[in-house]
């Protein structure tokens, strides 16, 4: 249909978690926040070993992680057919496990703080100084507040 947008996102979950309907809603919540329209990206569930491959091999940090991001709009803006290509994010479903009891919280707070934490660095966003973090974070605690998952 002319004029009409959307975004495709696909969520892989490699048979490691299958409590997640309600990812795409908040994803796209999130991209309508950011005004994004017409992208395309990936969240991959993975375990301990496939995060630390992955870790070590791309970023030459040898530990398991609970998020990695892959921005395939680092360098320029792309934009093909009016489409953004926005990358893939990688999740470690132990991990975000852990880090859920650890901070006394769900797993769908943990999950969905992961997923929006993953979907911004692809946007652009950071965390690499003060300044940068208290955007970021501000940001991920407002959407997350937004559609009602609390701490």
């Amino acid at each position: 249909m002319v004029g009409e947008t959307m975004n495709d996102i696909t969520i892989v979950d490699n048979d490691l978690y299958k409590d997640y309907d309600y990812l795409e809603d908040l994803l796209e919540y999130t991209l309508e926040h950011e005004k994004v329209e017409n992208a395309i990206f990936s969240v991959i569930f993975v375990d301990d070993e496939e995060i630390h491959r992955i870790n070590k091999e791309y970023r030459h940090v040898d530990r398991v992680t609970d998020v990695i991001s892959f921005a395939f709009e680092d360098n320029e803006e792309k934009i093909y057919n009016n489409i953004r290509i926005l990358g893939d994010i990688y999740i470690c479903i132990p991990q975000m496990k852990r880090q859920a009891t650890s901070y006394g919280h769900s797993e769908k707070r943990e999950l969905s703080f992961l997923c929006v934490h993953g979907l911004l660095h692809l946007l652009g966003y950071d965390h690499m100084n003060e300044s940068e973090e208290k955007i970021m974070f501000g940001l991920q605690e407002m959407i997350l507040n937004e559609k009602n998952i609390k701490r």
